[in-house]
């Protein structure tokens, strides 16, 4: 089976390319909201996050203080170079479970949407990159429509993840710009 990443820069449009595909028949692995999962449901990495991360990594609930780790993570290098160190290698566990899981299930091309491809060390698993790009203003604007975030906090966010953002020899570009057609990029590149 071929796994295909989706990635790019927060903003660049890695979701719409994923919908795209999806709606087109194809199974899309999405790290950012596994990892979500697993910080929620897997105990041992929610131990490991309250640990390097204090108590109250963990609402009352149970669930995820976002808000928390966010600004942890987001404001201190050491604390997301710890945070990545935690999570990566479980998203990583789990995304080839998914894969051998679609493959045993007849698929011949599979996807996997992450922002931080090299970071998690996904850049090995797969086999083909799709990077999704943008220019950095229409980003910092999405962004800032869909969460709220600041201009500031968004710039900040593209910053930490600046060379995730290169493009890397092989790598094929699609450019979301709001003019040009997504389509006939991605049935050019299948």
């Amino acid at each position: 089976m071929r796994l295909i990443a989706i990635t790019g820069g927060i903003g660049s449009g890695k979701s719409v390319v994923s919908r795209l595909v999806n709606v087109m028949g194809f199974q899309v692995y999405d790290c950012d909201s596994r990892a979500k999962q697993l910080m929620t449901q897997d105990s041992m990495v929610r131990q490991q996050l309250a640990e390097a991360f204090g108590e109250e990594t963990y609402l009352n609930d149970g669930s995820l203080n976002r808000a928390h780790l966010s600004a942890v993570a987001f404001s201190d290098p050491n604390a997301l170079t710890r945070l990545n160190a935690i999570v990566h290698p479980a998203t990583a566990t789990d995304l080839i479970r998914w894969a051998e899981e679609q493959a045993d299930a007849g698929a011949t091309i599979a996807f996997v949407e992450t922002a931080l491809l090299r970071t998690a060390g996904l850049d090995r698993v797969v086999d083909d990159v799709w990077h999704v790009t943008a220019p950095e203003q229409l980003r910092i604007d999405r962004v800032m429509t869909r969460s709220g975030l600041t201009a500031a906090q968004v710039k900040e966010r593209i910053a930490a993840q600046r060379d995730e953002d290169t493009l890397a020899d092989g790598e094929h570009i699609l450019v979301n710009d709001n003019i040009t057609p997504l389509l006939p990029q991605v049935i050019k590149l299948l």
